[in-house]
């Protein structure tokens, strides 16, 4: 997590800005971590043929890790060469890194979905992900204060950002050599055809990926220019924007451990229905922030607080659906789809998106108090489409779920609000006519022995 926040925080921008990038090479730099997940299909076919994942997976993710050391360095040590061809290879290397770290992915997901025990999953990954989201908090953190207190020119502190990350990457590649590895269970006598169209004959699983091909879709026609919008529009310092995302990861981290709780209790499809419902509202809040830096960083700070929480659900909710709903057997190539194909075309969008900002560059119309500009109009867009999501995110099927309503009123039931939908008596009526405990726990226990 730490390597993942300091290769992809928003220093990464600020670099590319420096050397001449348009909105088009942002876009480009942004939809890579999404675009090279075809990755995952060429190791999900791949990994069929294998016995055990750990030596190539361990092999690949080394060279992965330290991928963008030499064009980090070289960018800091060799000014000689132009803004223009050092940007080209920072993209370049921006390219193989995603790409090796897609083609890992698979390999690694397969191994923890036949490590891990089922039994009590979600709240596992919960768990993992609380300390994920405040790794990812103090990793940017550490970069917003090197940005800040060094005063370094953004090419030397990008370098040793990237140093950084690069001895974090290769620290957590090391802690897995002592990881048990189950063998890998390929399907037998199975044809190329047949490993990739598995997964979408699968009608609950194939729900979950048109679902996850709209929500990137969605999301990749806004989310990749928050960076530059708050750089550029807002005029925040780089130290700044780092400290904005630093903090946002608190809001995921607080309650992750709560969300993979309600995973397991509930199951993954309302996870997934709440969290979508709202998210359009960190689009919206961006659409209101003025040009005026101490100002939009107390706006943005909270909103993006609850972004990530919705994030940290929807990733909870996305790995504990994708380990508990593909089989044994070709786990890799459902985990593949699950993700690639959305990864696909969230990468198109985003490329498309940055066309649109490149050529609206030097376009602005005023609207009252706000100037309405390039990055306002993918904003409106993204927000509009992440409304229609929640059409999409509704059809994903899970028989073992509880319906979205139910949890509703379990959780609002649990809390003060319950006693605003009952007058008094027939608050009194209900808790008089409720179910036995024992009856009222036999659904959930059929539903564990069912998982």
């Amino acid at each position: 997590m730490a390597y993942t926040q300091l290769t992809t925080s928003p220093a990464n921008i600020a670099l590319a800005r420096s050397l001449g990038a348009t909105g088009l090479h942002v876009g480009m730099i942004e939809a890579l971590p999404t675009a090279m997940l075809f990755m995952q299909f060429v190791a999900a076919v791949f990994v069929n043929s294998l016995r055990y994942r750990r030596r190539l997976w361990i092999g690949v993710s080394i060279a992965q890790r330290l991928m963008l050391l030499p064009a980090a360095v070289g960018i800091a040590l060799v000014p000689e060469l132009s803004d223009r061809a050092w940007l080209w290879i920072l993209i370049a290397a921006a390219t193989l890194n995603h790409g090796l770290l897609h083609f890992g992915s698979p390999l690694w997901m397969s191994w923890m979905g036949d490590y891990l025990p089922r039994a009590g999953l979600s709240a596992f990954w919960g768990r993992r992900h609380f300390w994920m989201q405040w790794t990812a908090a103090g990793s940017l953190l550490a970069g917003a204060c090197l940005m800040l207190v060094s005063g370094w020119p953004v090419r030397q502190a990008f370098a040793v950002l990237i140093a950084g990350a690069a001895a974090a990457g290769l620290a957590d590649v090391l802690t897995y050599l002592k990881v048990a590895e189950p063998p890998v269970t390929p399907l037998p006598a199975a044809s190329l055809r047949q490993v990739l169209s598995d997964p979408f004959r699968n009608g609950p699983f194939r729900t979950f990926i048109g679902y996850s091909c709209f929500w990137n879709f969605a999301c990749m026609a806004g989310a990749p220019f928050i960076s530059m919008f708050l750089l550029q529009y807002v005029g925040m310092s780089v130290g700044a924007v780092l400290l904005v995302w630093a903090l946002s990861w608190v809001g995921g981290a607080v309650f992750s451990g709560s969300m993979g709780r309600l995973a397991e209790r509930y199951g993954h499809r309302p996870l997934l229905i709440l969290c979508t419902i709202f998210k359009p509202l960190n689009m919206l809040v961006l659409l209101v922030v003025p040009p005026n830096p101490t100002l939009a960083f107390w706006l943005v700070t909270p909103a993006f607080m609850a972004d990530a929480l919705l994030n940290a659900g929807i990733a909870i909710a996305t790995n504990g659906f994708l380990l508990k709903n593909s089989p044994r057997q070709n786990r890799s190539m459902f985990i593949a789809a699950g993700t690639a194909l959305a990864g696909i075309v969230g990468g198109l969008t985003a490329i498309l998106a940055g066309v649109v900002v490149a050529g609206l560059a030097h376009w602005s119309a005023a609207w009252g108090p706000i100037q309405i500009t390039a990055f306002h109009v993918m904003f409106a867009a993204s927000f509009l489409l992440r409304v229609i999501s929640i059409g999409w995110v509704c059809r994903v099927r899970e028989p073992e779920s509880t319906d979205v309503r139910e949890v509703l009123v379990q959780l609002v039931g649990a809390s003060p609000f319950r006693s605003l939908r009952f007058p008094v008596g027939l608050y009194r009526v209900e808790e008089r006519h409720s179910p036995p405990p024992a009856q009222e726990e036999e659904p959930a226990r059929r539903r564990s022995l069912a998982a």
